[in-house]
């Protein structure tokens, strides 16, 4: 729902981004040594500090893609790393607040009788699983297979937006609600483009 956004913002930055003495791929690796900061902050139960470390990791996400653009050095492996990158910074993030959640440093809110940490679990599957419907059916033959209304960029403002507030509990509930509502809208469209 936002590519078209970071796509907009990534070219607003590309008189800047020409000027970064740093590869696409180094800026990708920082954004993602930036996600393990911000998974360790939310261990540690500094929500706001996680969240400002979560913006921080998006600047890097932003112009990686500025730099290959303004500089011509658009390749596939890039496109893979930073693939690759944005799930392994999901993932440590995600794990982050579970152990938070499990240790005590983040307060856990049990909703529907099932704990936090566990919906944490079910919003990296749900969020794997919107990347990997993408990647499944473009590999099928689907085009334009960027649908749905939680792709990651929502899904870090909903963190994020959780986070700053002290409402990470709803945030969490609300990731696992629309990265399935994603998934099924993916699917739904493979099907008609692929029938």
């Amino acid at each position: 729902m936002l590519g078209a956004l970071k796509d907009n913002i990534r070219n607003w930055f590309l008189p800047l981004a020409r000027n970064i003495p740093l590869s696409p791929n180094t800026l990708t690796l920082i954004g993602l040594a930036v996600s393990v900061i911000a998974a360790i902050e939310f261990a540690r139960g500094f929500l706001i500090l996680g969240a400002f470390t979560i913006l921080l990791s998006g600047i890097f996400d932003v112009f990686d893609g500025a730099v290959a653009r303004a500089n011509g050095l658009c390749t596939a492996f890039g496109a893979v790393l930073d693939s690759v990158c944005d799930r392994y910074a999901d993932a440590l993030i995600y794990v982050g607040i579970i152990y938070g959640l499990i240790s005590g440093s983040i307060v856990q809110v049990d909703f529907l009788s099932i704990p936090m940490w566990l919906w944490t679990v079910i919003a990296i599957i749900g969020s794997y699983l919107v990347s990997y419907t993408r990647s499944r059916a473009e590999a099928a033959g689907a085009r334009e297979m960027d649908v749905g209304i939680a792709e990651r960029p929502e899904r870090l403002i909903v963190l994020v937006a959780g986070a700053l507030t002290g409402m990470l509990g709803l945030a969490i509930i609300i990731i696992v609600v629309l990265t399935h509502i994603t998934v099924i809208q993916r699917l739904l469209h493979a099907k008609r483009a692929l029938a």
